[in-house]
């Protein structure tokens, strides 16, 4: 978190301005929330949206009102026309809100929040824009026969091999991935390009805890056309510690739990397939390859997360896999 915060640890804050509120009730503070303008995000997508996050709050409307009331002036001072969130900052980071799934624990890089957050945003006036599914599927389950021999017969047929991440050529590797995902992601909903240097950031926080049977690249021809990622759940360890992490870091405790094999469960965050080559089955073949590597790894299950709720072909296949939906996540949104 204070990497994140930290206007000169993290590249975030050089295409963004953000200002931070907190509410009190006497001497003691009683919520929190940030507001921020993501120039980047309007650059891309011609709007005026500016984005409140990092919102806690005591069960008290008028505490959450009066924090979002004073996101909302800041963000209309800005020249804003709509306001959205929650976003952390970014949909890089942890965003939106959990609305359906709070009998269990949240996984690496999602949040979590009281169910009472629900009608703080709403009874201020904020509506939902969008809302973000998490599913979940356990090793125990055995994928249908269909969907692996479909997926062979796809492999065999396009010419397709998977390989896992060369962490020798890691930063080739990142190049490659970067490649996809602009591509991959460019006409969905609230993407934003990320920049190098978020790339970057990114990339050296998920190096230590990499596990190159889980980071897949699929080619063709000797072309890199998708990838996918999943990661051990840090979420395991933290729960495990009572959430503290001094005198370490996330990063350390992941790569110990790595080689200790304190985590049983992943998270699937990430699988892009370049614009033309997608509607010609890859991503099976990444789910295929991904269930497979887990299960024989000795991991109990994870979380793919997160897909538009629009994003029909994606969460089709995902059912036939045998996924369940069991989270739902939603972004706010309210005219300034």
């Amino acid at each position: 978190m204070h990497v994140l915060l930290n206007p000169a640890k993290h590249p975030f804050h050089a295409h963004a301005d953000v200002i931070y509120f907190l509410a009190f009730k006497g001497e003691h503070v009683a919520g929190r929330i940030c507001a921020h303008v993501n120039h980047n995000h309007n650059a891309f997508h011609a709007e005026k949206t500016g984005f409140f996050g990092f919102f806690e709050c005591l069960p008290d409307q008028a505490v959450a009102d009066a924090l979002l009331e004073a996101a909302r002036q800041w963000l209309v001072d800005q020249g804003m026309e709509r306001m959205r969130g929650p976003a952390n900052f970014s949909t890089n980071e942890e965003c939106a809100l959990l609305v359906e799934g709070f009998d269990s624990p949240p996984v690496m890089m999602m949040p979590y929040n009281p169910p009472y957050y629900i009608e703080l945003l709403e009874h201020y006036g904020l509506h939902k824009v969008m809302d973000l599914w998490a599913w979940y599927m356990t090793c125990e389950q055995k994928l249908p026969e269909k969907v692996v021999r479909i997926a062979e017969k796809i492999r065999q047929k396009e010419g397709i091999t998977v390989r896992p991440l060369n962490m020798k050529d890691f930063g080739n590797e990142v190049k490659r991935i970067k490649d996809i995902y602009g591509s991959a992601w460019e006409k969905n909903w609230g993407f934003v390009p990320p920049t190098d240097a978020e790339i970057a950031h990114l990339a050296n926080e998920f190096k230590p805890i990499v596990i190159p049977e889980l980071a897949l690249i699929a080619e063709v021809k000797g072309e890199a056309v998708a990838f996918s990622l999943t990661l051990p759940d840090g979420n395991q360890i933290l729960k495990a510690a009572n959430g503290k992490l001094y005198p370490f870091g996330i990063i350390k405790l992941l790569w110990a739990a790595k080689i200790q094999k304190k985590i049983n469960q992943l998270r699937l965050l990430l699988l892009g397939i370049k614009e033309g080559y997608r509607k010609r089955g890859i991503d099976s073949i990444l789910y295929v390859e991904t269930f497979q590597n887990g299960t024989r790894l000795g991991y109990k299950g994870g979380e793919i997360s997160w897909t538009l709720e629009t994003n029909t072909l994606v969460n089709r296949a995902i059912e036939l896999m045998g996924g369940r939906k069991y989270k739902t996540y939603r972004f706010y949104e309210k005219e300034i």
